[in-house]
């Protein structure tokens, strides 16, 4: 790891950015000798899916499998037509 004295960063700051993302090299900063600061490259941003976006967000209250009752009376006796004149 490369180490720059406090003065000269300060006087090079953006040079020193520039070249930390562009090697991906983090820079030690030091201040009479002792490290107070280190200058470490960026995570690339990652794509957030958004599979998976709605997870733990639902709540399930109750029988999700039985009958629910709705449907109750909606259905219609069938018959069956003999020809298209019964229409």
């Amino acid at each position: 790891m490369r180490e720059i004295a406090i003065s000269k960063f300060k006087a090079t700051c953006l040079a020193v950015l520039q070249d930390v993302q562009k090697t991906r090299r983090p820079v030690r900063v030091t201040k009479f000798g002792k490290p107070i600061a280190e200058v470490v490259p960026a995570k690339p941003e990652r794509k957030k899916s958004w599979l998976g976006s709605m997870r733990d967000m639902g709540e399930i209250v109750g029988d999700i499998v039985g009958p629910i009752g709705a449907f109750e009376g909606l259905e219609k006796p069938r018959r069956r037509l003999k020809n298209l004149e019964d229409l």
